[in-house]
């Protein structure tokens, strides 16, 4: 009885137990629904609800006519995922087709990659930029297998053209020197966010109805960079730099009267779209941060303190040494010949440093280092660009006993080129001193202006009589008896300043120089101030045959360019039509139609090869010399039309054509035509592949070809 009763106890507490089990399980999905079901919702939807970001487009930039300098473009990638659910071999053949019909790659090549790769990857590229009709194609396919990315990237549509000034950015789309970077907050916008689901393998997936905040989009840059002129610039500078055999240069181009920045270039340079392929000290930005001992240019300060202060007359004559040597204060000073008797206007035009440095020590020191001051040197500019350097400039009770009179000369000071511009601007603009600038205004993706750049007074820099009396005598400069005739332009009244500075390495002066030339035009009613600095060149050490050349030729062109200037200067002086034969035609990028008629004016013939309605290639290449019966070789294919952005037209090569052919040409673009003469286009404004938005104005010179020229090419046509 014992025995059998603790088995049924036993039994009793097993059931029990049994009972107790299912009794707990409903008591907790009471408490999980009933007690506390709110709380653990919303806990799960934490958990389960997250946010990406949408990523704000970089505001584009432009030059002063609307041309567009810095865009974004999207690089769509396509990789495969074997193991994805629902693969299957045939999915893998069907990608690898839709990629052989658009990038000219036999599907087999896809299926070996996919092939030859790991058991198991999940992520194999076959792609890493596919064009988007490839990108919308794949997409139809509904693929799980599929990965389609979409990459931005900072696009700069003419390579090199206004590098230093645009700067470039990294990998994360961040401004890293230039106006990409001194405006990057602007340029980069706000991020908006995408509410999402997550799953229990923490994969994304987007849902209907959830909350989205918009991106703020980044604003547009319009600058004032002239890209026609900055072209010339640089073209002009790397030209010069390597007749003159020089290591590198600086060129400024600015409006005096506002300081608006026309160009800027400085060589070597790089390509921002990519800039780890090149050295990076060629990426630094020489025309702001480079600061040097001006020598020569420098003496318009002791020029205007002495006039204005009154020590010097006009009429007075220096007698320099025979042998153009002098010591002062137990230093050597020497002028670069032996100059003999000089007036005043005769010490600035031969630029005599004996002269000068005498002229300097009638000053009190503090006079002429407040109106070294005054003229900008020692301070920044402030311009709108990163990595300014202020230049040095010592206070007078730092100086020694020498440092007054080669300080009149340009040594003992530094300064950067962009205050030499200012320095001359100033000197140009009846002695108004202006803030240099690159932006001239801040627009949202809408085209409101947010904040526009206006011309800033820095300060008066002398009396206007004292600017009048000097004129005249930089103007002296620039002809046969001063130092700068290498810079002058027949017909067109300039005014500047040549430098020979030695350079100082390690503390002692070193057999090597800078050259530099510091000018504007018109003199009468200064338009542009131009700053040319040539590191070491070896043809010469004279800043006058050296940097003084490139300022004629940069000089001429702008010339050409400004309707103004034109007319004032002696017909054909700088103008003449190119000849038809000779160089080669840029037709990259046309139509096949606009092609042909650009070849047959200029009466070339070519032959055609592939298929579409674009050129994609020529050879001879644009530029080159050729034969007049020459064929040229075109291939053709199609052109993305993502390529040019939506609103924008590119501009043709119209050189050579007339102006009935222009005409038609750039109105089925959807631009207007600005015609200045008639006959042969000779020149045109902006120039060929400039991308500019539809409705603006193309600006084209004509002149009327010879007689017999004219007939030959109609006979042909």
């Amino acid at each position: 009885m014992n025995v059998r009763s603790a088995i049924m106890g036993r039994m009793f507490l097993l059931l029990g137990l049994l009972f107790l089990l299912p009794a707990a399980i409903l008591m907790q999905i009471f408490r999980v629904n009933l007690l506390e079901g709110d709380g653990l919702k919303e806990l799960w939807s934490q958990q389960a609800i997250d946010t990406i970001p949408i990523s704000a487009q970089r505001g584009n930039i432009f030059d002063a006519n609307g041309s567009l300098l810095a865009t974004n473009s999207i690089n769509y990638k396509v990789a495969v995922d074997p193991l994805a659910p629902t693969t299957t071999r045939d999915q893998l053949n069907n990608v690898a087709q839709v990629l052989s019909r658009h990038t000219g790659r036999s599907a087999s090549y896809y299926q070996n990659v996919i092939r030859n790769a790991s058991n198991r990857s999940r992520y194999i590229v076959l792609e890493r930029s596919i064009p988007v009709s490839a990108y919308d194609d794949l997409k139809e396919l509904g693929y799980r297998t599929l990965i389609l990315e979409e990459e931005y990237r900072r696009n700069y549509n003419f390579g090199s053209l206004s590098a230093h000034t645009l700067g470039f950015v990294n990998h994360n789309i961040d401004g890293m020197s230039g106006l990409e970077s001194s405006y990057n907050s602007l340029l980069k916008g706000t991020n908006g966010l995408q509410q999402v689901r997550k799953d229990r393998s923490n994969r994304i997936f987007a849902y209907v109805g959830a909350p989205q905040k918009q991106p703020e989009q980044g604003l547009n840059l319009h600058t004032t960079i002239d890209a026609y002129i900055q072209a010339i610039t640089e073209e002009e500078l790397e030209a010069g730099i390597k007749r003159h055999m020089a290591k590198y240069g600086t060129a400024i181009v600015m409006d005096p009267k506002t300081g608006a920045i026309k160009a800027l270039a400085n060589y070597p340079t790089f390509n921002p779209n990519a800039p780890s392929s090149i050295d990076s000290e060629n990426r630094r930005n020489y025309a702001v941060s480079d600061m040097i001992e001006p020598g020569s240019t420098f003496k318009l300060v002791t020029a205007i303190a002495a006039v204005e202060q009154g020590v010097v007359d006009f009429d007075e004559i220096f007698e320099t040494p025979e042998n153009g040597r002098k010591m002062i204060h137990g230093q050597m000073m020497r002028d670069h010949d032996p100059l003999g008797s000089l007036d005043f206007k005769g010490v600035i035009a031969k630029s005599s440093n004996i002269a000068t440095s005498e002229i300097a020590l009638r000053l009190k020191p503090e006079t002429l280092y407040q109106y070294a001051r005054n003229m900008g040197f020692g301070t920044l500019t402030n311009i709108d660009l990163p990595s300014e350097m202020p230049g040095r400039l010592q206070k007078p009770f730092e100086w020694s006993r020498v440092t007054q009179p080669w300080m009149s000369i340009g040594y003992e000071v530094q300064a950067t080129p962009i205050q030499m511009v200012q320095a001359y601007g100033a000197f140009a603009n009846g002695g108004k001193m202006m803030r240099p600038y690159v932006v001239d205004r801040i627009t949202d993706e809408f085209g409101n202006v947010i904040r526009q750049n206006r011309p800033n007074l820095v300060r008066r820099i002398a009396k206007p009589s004292t600017i009048e009396k000097l004129l005249p005598i930089f103007e002296e400069v620039v002809s046969d008896s001063g130092t700068a005739e290498w810079a002058e332009v027949e017909g067109l009244r300039i005014a500047g300043k040549t430098g020979t500075a030695q350079k100082l390495i390690d503390g002692r002066y070193q057999a090597a120089y800078r050259a530099s030339f510091a000018g504007f035009f018109p003199a009468d009613d200064p338009q542009y101030v131009l700053f040319v600095l040539l590191d070491e060149p070896r043809t010469s050490i004279y800043g006058g045959f050296t940097a003084g050349s490139i300022f004629k030729e940069i000089a001429t062109r702008i010339a050409g360019l400004d309707n103004d200037i034109h007319r004032s200067l002696i017909e054909g002086n700088y103008a003449t039509v190119p000849s038809d034969s000779l160089i080669t035609p840029k037709v990259e990028g046309l139509r096949r139609e606009y092609a042909k008629l650009i070849l047959n004016n200029k009466n070339l013939r070519a032959s055609y090869s592939g298929s579409g309605d674009y050129v994609m290639e020529q050879f001879p290449p644009a530029g080159e010399k050729i034969a007049g019966n020459t064929s040229l070789n075109i291939k053709l294919g199609t052109m993305e039309t993502d390529s040019i952005p939506d609103g924008f037209a590119q501009i043709p090569d119209l050189l050579n054509m007339n102006m009935r052919q222009a005409t038609t040409l750039l109105l089925s673009r959807g631009l207007d035509i600005e015609m200045i003469g008639s006959g042969t286009i000779y020149t045109q404004f902006p120039r060929a592949g400039d991308l500019m938005r539809k409705g603006r104005t193309v600006t084209v010179r004509g002149k009327a070809r010879p007689m017999q020229q004219a007939t030959t090419v109609a006979a042909n046509n």
